[in-house]
């Protein structure tokens, strides 16, 4: 008994430890790791106000909670049967009626105004400076950079090994990422190609669904300059899994020399042309 109470102790002291040092070797780009806690870190204002809208949830569903357990022991310990033998036959209260309608209402109310702030936020899009085309494919994404000299080109997620190569990691990885530049309002229209797709891009606060036959519109705006991924978000087929998104956030100058550069490296491909090469 004893060597089994101090195996587990060890083998909990290991996993603490273990987990300790991948927090503190977390790499730049604040990757998820595994039995991570919370939201990774905000990289716009949208998610940051995302995260402030969940603290305050967080507080008001531990404070219900708390109020009604303690409701619960007080009444099983103040009207349990051996302190009341004659029981209560009171039918009707209107003071506590009243109460536990109004008190909710409140609690709703104080849930609802920062929830539409929040909301209209999300959905009013300022002046964009950058304007990409997410387009959802079975099972890639295809951008296209609208504008006089537009380009399109596919991105695909790389392989296991292409992404050990490339210092990528494993399933997030792709060969051609997004480019956007830091500080900039970057607009996001998505569209399916074929079925439902979703861009989702958890630290800029974004999630919008690719509907084949309609225009969905979203936006971010990147106040750190830093490598981002995201997913796929919407059940799309049995490849759903492999189609993930790499985000670059860079500098002004940074941004023109890489749209400099694709420019002339998309464009003589178009997107199938670039699948086809990418394979």
């Amino acid at each position: 008994m004893f060597l089994r109470k101090s195996g587990a102790r060890n083998l909990a002291l290991a996993a603490i430890m273990g987990l300790t040092q991948a927090v503190m070797t977390l790499p730049a780009a604040a990757l998820p790791f595994d039995y991570e806690l919370g939201m990774q870190p905000a990289a716009s204002p949208v998610m940051a106000q995302i995260e402030d809208f969940h603290r305050l949830l967080l507080w008001i569903t531990v404070a219900v909670c708390l109020f009604v357990a303690a409701l619960l022991v007080w009444i099983m310990v103040r009207y349990r049967a051996k302190a009341n033998p004659v029981p209560s036959k009171v039918s009707h209260n209107t003071i506590l009626e009243v109460v536990w309608t109004i008190i909710p209402v409140i609690i709703l109310v104080i849930i609802a105004v920062p929830s539409f702030r929040l909301l209209y936020f999300e959905g009013v899009i300022p002046k964009p400076d950058v304007t990409i085309e997410a387009i959802g494919k079975q099972w890639y994404w295809t951008y296209q950079y609208p504008g006089a000299k537009g380009f399109a080109y596919d991105s695909l997620m790389l392989s296991d090994k292409d992404a050990a190569a490339a210092g990528k990691p494993r399933l997030l990885g792709v060969d051609n990422p997004v480019y956007v530049p830091v500080n900039k309002v970057i607009e996001i229209d998505t569209t399916g190609a074929d079925v439902i797709h979703s861009w989702a891009m958890p630290q800029m606060g974004v999630k919008m669904d690719a509907v084949p036959g309609r225009i969905n519109k979203t936006w971010f705006k990147a106040t750190k300059t830093g490598v981002f991924y995201g997913q796929c978000s919407e059940l799309c087929g049995a490849r759903h899994a492999f189609m993930p998104i790499e985000l670059h956030v860079v500098s002004d100058a940074e941004y023109a020399a890489w749209l400099a550069q694709a420019r002339e490296k998309f464009a003589s491909l178009d997107p199938v042309s670039t699948r086809l090469a990418a394979k």
